[in-house]
């Protein structure tokens, strides 16, 4: 068989990295407004951007750029976006987005809405919007081209309450829910327990738990929080497959701040 029959219709290096069982390493996106993000991602061997149209200002166009710069560049785009009815998911996955990570999921009634928003039939309710860039805009069989789809792009629910954390049971089992995301700075926010840290004894087993539920469920667990090297690999052998790595943002400070102090230490 050539590679070119091995490939799936629709190829996404995110989710080869998942399916093989590794983990999957990302940067957030928040601060740049161009796609050679995607190309830096790339060139720092991350797998997939991670657009933030939660907490950033970006706006449906300038995400778009990104996308199609993360599919020229080989890198899955992921796009955060505000709610599992955020209506803008639609148009994301339109511009070619592989995977979307949606917040604040307390109950599988949200999960189940967020699988209707970003999978096609007989999974979700998604609207065929035409041509596809997967595709370079050719066209094929309907039933050929979702299926497709739904097998490439990844929904991700973010556990960020005590409340998610209460039903994580019920949204591990929602058909169509990929991937299990602890997002631990909103739950550093719902319990004095944690001590304000995302590795306090509270949290990791916190962690284990949704891990265990993803595996259970046959999905993928993620989280996001951790800012150190050291807690970020803790957590990937504990089992965390999806991780961002950190944000542009902070990229961008740390390495100001350390030539900044270095030349004035020199002086």
């Amino acid at each position: 068989m050539s590679d070119d029959q091995a490939r799936p219709l629709i190829d996404s290096p995110l989710r080869r990295r998942i399916d093989a069982g590794e983990v999957a390493l990302g940067i957030n996106v928040r601060l740049a407004w161009a796609g050679e993000i995607a190309r830096i991602a790339r060139a720092t061997g991350h797998d997939f951007i991670y657009i933030d149209a939660q907490h950033g200002v970006l706006n449906v166009e300038s995400i778009a750029l990104m996308i199609q710069g993360a599919l020229l560049a080989g890198v899955a785009p992921v796009v955060r976006v505000r709610s599992s009815t955020d209506p803008d998911i639609s148009r994301h996955l339109d511009a070619g987005a592989l995977g979307i990570v949606v917040p604040d999921v307390d109950s599988p009634g949200s999960a189940r809405r967020a699988v209707e928003a970003t999978k096609y039939l007989p999974v979700g309710k998604r609207s065929i919007g035409g041509m596809s860039v997967h595709l370079d805009y050719r066209t094929m069989m309907t039933q050929e081209f979702t299926d497709a789809s739904n097998a490439a792009t990844l929904l991700i629910c973010m556990i960020e309450s005590q409340e998610g954390l209460a039903n994580v049971e019920e949204i591990g089992a929602v058909e169509g829910v990929d991937g299990l995301y602890l997002g631990m700075g909103d739950m550093l926010l719902t319990s004095p327990g944690y001590g304000g840290r995302v590795d306090s004894p509270a949290m990791l087993a916190d962690l284990e738990r949704v891990i265990d539920v993803a595996r259970r469920n046959g999905k993928f667990a993620g989280c996001g929080g951790p800012s150190t090297v050291e807690q970020q690999v803790d957590f990937i052998r504990r089992g965390v497959r999806f991780l961002s790595t950190q944000s542009d943002l902070a990229a961008v400070l740390q390495a100001m701040s350390a030539r900044i102090g270095q030349i004035r230490q020199l002086l």
